[in-house]
Formats: C-alpha cells, sequence, structure tokens
C-alpha cells in the first residue's frame, strides 16, 4: 500500500472511532470522508478532506481540491464532479450530497476565507499560480 493510501486508512479508521475527530495533520480541523465512485471503475473510493461550513446553511459545506498544491486536482474532485454528487459522513451522520462547483468571485470568496482560517491554503494556492486554480465545490445535503 502506498504511504498515501496508508495515511488515508489511518485517518478513516481513526475518524471513525473517535466520531470524527482525529489528530495528525487534521488535528483540530474540521474534516468529512467524501465516499465518490470512479468515473471510469465504478470502484467506491473515500477520501479524507478538511471542510468549510457555510456561514447559515448548517446542510451546505465547502471541500478545496488542493491535492496538496500539486499541478493536478484529485481524482475525487473528478468523480464527483462527473456524478454530479456523492455521500459524506460528518462527524457520526452519514448523507448523500449533490456538487456544485464555486465560479470566478463566489468561489475566491470561499477560497479565501479557507485560507484566513487554514493558512496552509493559502501556500497550497502559491504552488498552483500560474498552473491550475483550486477548485471548491459546494456540497449541499441531498
Amino acid at each position: 500500500m502506498s504511504d498515501a493510501l496508508d495515511r488515508n486508512a489511518r485517518t478513516i479508521a481513526e475518524f471513525r472511532a473517535n466520531e470524527g475527530k482525529v489528530g495528525g495533520v487534521f488535528e483540530g480541523a474540521p474534516i468529512v470522508l467524501l465516499h465518490h465512485h470512479g468515473r471510469r471503475s465504478g470502484r467506491e473510493y473515500v477520501s479524507p478532506v478538511m471542510y468549510l461550513p457555510h456561514e447559515t446553511e448548517p446542510g451546505v459545506i465547502y471541500v478545496f481540491a488542493t491535492r496538496g498544491g500539486a499541478p493536478a486536482n484529485p481524482d475525487w474532485y473528478y468523480n464527483l464532479t462527473a456524478a454530479g454528487g456523492g455521500t459524506v459522513e460528518r462527524g457520526t451522520e452519514t448523507y448523500q450530497v449533490t456538487v456544485r462547483e464555486l465560479p470566478g468571485a463566489e468561489r475566491d470568496r470561499v477560497y479565501a476565507e479557507q485560507a484566513r482560517r487554514y493558512p496552509g491554503f493559502a501556500e497550497y494556492a502559491r504552488r498552483t499560480a500560474g498552473v491550475r486554480t483550486i477548485p471548491v465545490l459546494e456540497l449541499d445535503r441531498a
């Protein structure tokens, strides 16, 4: 198993054992487990990611396709957008979501707030400047 897959498996197990709370790089941060199906394979995947809750709508969260500042988007981004939805584990709840990619100024505003709260996101944006704009997805409870 690759280091990234092994790390994800440990994070997923810890999340589920501790009602959505984990340590390590995610300690103290809001995270969800995104369930998505491979757009070619159809296989189910689970990806732990940080999220930002909507200011006023409790059923809406934002996730960020940073891939740690890599030059390409993560596979989960392509899988979720192709399917138009997926499943989220948030704390002890599991529910279906619809997906909408945020455009332009709306995307910039939400990303800036995440970067203000978690400066690592500003670093991811610096790493991808001129290569790609990191997508922001709105996940709305279905």
